[in-house]
């Protein structure tokens, strides 16, 4: 039987929602959902450590199966250099981030309304200096002043080894989730984006293995041994509770530097 890629699905949820991919999405809401107990996590950043890691995949993905569950949804391209989300749902990119923010134009006439509970602002034009703008006091504004509007926040944001954006996102949002793709980041890569996020103290709430190669076993999920875990056939997709877990016993040996302490 051939190995499943999870890199073949672009917007599985909405494509094919009794897939074992739309399941994994939708333990990865669950786990979101409980990943903090002190304190509700509304706006969440995807990163990961460099490109092609399917973290725009990601954003998309949760950002729909989140608005499938009732909740008002805004997915925002935060990545000006290579802007990724208007292309995954087919829409223009126009009057988007930047202009909302540069020509301060309305969130009205910036988002584009995909569905009934998802909203989405794409990156806009690409400005000459995306940093600037990024950590700019209209962006935090901007962020703080759509919390009323909106039940979650998700942001798209480019790599974090690449150039500052992600990290300066970080420190605005909830919490990050950290996508790797497997067999493909390589140790280094993953320790150092680590400590670039724990640098400035960023929230990361768990991470998604991507990528994944596993042979399918009876049906589309199978458990791991020794724990209650249920792992969906085309992904694997841990909680901070669960990742030191998974990455001492089960996962690839060169995630081990992602190895993240439980909360006590």
């Amino acid at each position: 039987m051939n190995p499943l890629m999870v890199g073949d699905n672009i917007l599985a949820v909405e494509k094919n929602p009794m897939s074992s991919v739309s399941e994994a999405y939708r333990t990865l809401r669950t786990n979101i959902q409980y990943s903090s107990i002190d304190k509700e996590i509304r706006s969440i950043l995807i990163t990961s450590a460099g490109p092609g890691e399917g973290k725009s995949t990601v954003a998309a993905n949760l950002a729909l199966i989140i608005s499938q569950a009732d909740k008002k949804v805004i997915l925002i391209d935060c990545d000006m250099r290579k802007p990724d989300i208007h292309k995954k749902f087919r829409i223009e990119n126009k009057n988007g981030l930047t202009n909302l923010l540069l020509q301060n134009l309305s969130i009205e006439e910036s988002v584009f309304k995909y569905m009934k509970n998802l909203s989405i602002l794409s990156s806009g034009d690409i400005p000459p200096n995306p940093s600037e703008i990024i950590s700019s006091l209209k962006m935090k504004n901007f962020l703080n002043g759509i919390r009323n509007s909106f039940d979650y926040i998700i942001i798209d944001s480019p790599p974090l080894i690449a150039v500052s954006d992600a990290i300066v996102l970080s420190t605005m949002v909830d919490g990050c989730l950290f996508v790797v793709a497997s067999k493909e980041t390589n140790r280094t890569e993953i320790q150092k984006a680590k400590e670039l996020l724990l640098n400035v103290n960023a929230n990361i709430i768990g991470a998604v293995l991507n990528k994944v190669e596993l042979k399918q076993k009876k049906g589309y999920s199978y458990y791991y041994k020794g724990d209650d875990l249920k792992m969906p056939g085309k992904w694997q997709v841990a909680s901070q509770r669960e990742i030191g877990m998974l990455l001492q016993e089960r996962i690839l040996p060169m995630l081990e530097a992602l190895h993240l302490k439980r909360k006590r």
